[in-house]
């Protein structure tokens, strides 16, 4: 006879942020904006290669901050998003997948690229933003 499995457990989140909104209407609506159409790339970036998904919400959950605390929250609370912004808010971390995901893609983005008629100016310097890229996001401290 065996024990029933443990239910697992969920980490708890991390604290979130309190929000510091702006004081006028009009930066409110800017930032929310910024945070609608920022959400809606990351979004995009999950099924179209090359578009990163991490780096727009970030700029979502920045924007949100100043603009829409229940936006915020919900996307602090979210089970896909939620984990990247707790990550960066707990020190700039990104994670093993994230960066083994943005490195799969910048490299198929690459071959692509080097593949396709397109001028060689426009192959170096997008290849070598990409490596740049790269480079600082392996550099950033991965979550404990």
């Amino acid at each position: 006879m065996s024990l029933p499995a443990k239910p697992e457990v969920p980490p708890p989140h991390a604290a979130m942020p309190t929000p510091a909104v702006a004081r006028r209407w009009y930066t409110r609506w800017l930032l929310r904006g910024l945070a609608a159409l920022s959400l809606l790339m990351g979004v995009a970036g999950v099924f179209i290669p090359g578009l990163p998904t991490t780096v727009f919400i970030l700029i979502a959950g920045w924007a949100a901050m100043r603009s829409s605390p229940r936006m915020h929250a919900w996307l602090w609370n979210h089970r896909l998003f939620g984990p990247m912004l707790q990550n960066w808010h707990a020190g700039g971390c990104v994670s093993r997948r994230a960066k083994r995901s943005a490195a799969a893609m910048m490299g198929v983005c690459a071959v692509v690229l080097w593949f396709t008629p397109t001028p060689m100016w426009l192959r170096i310097m997008a290849s070598g933003c990409m490596a740049a890229v790269l480079l600082w996001l392996w550099l950033r401290p991965e979550p404990a």
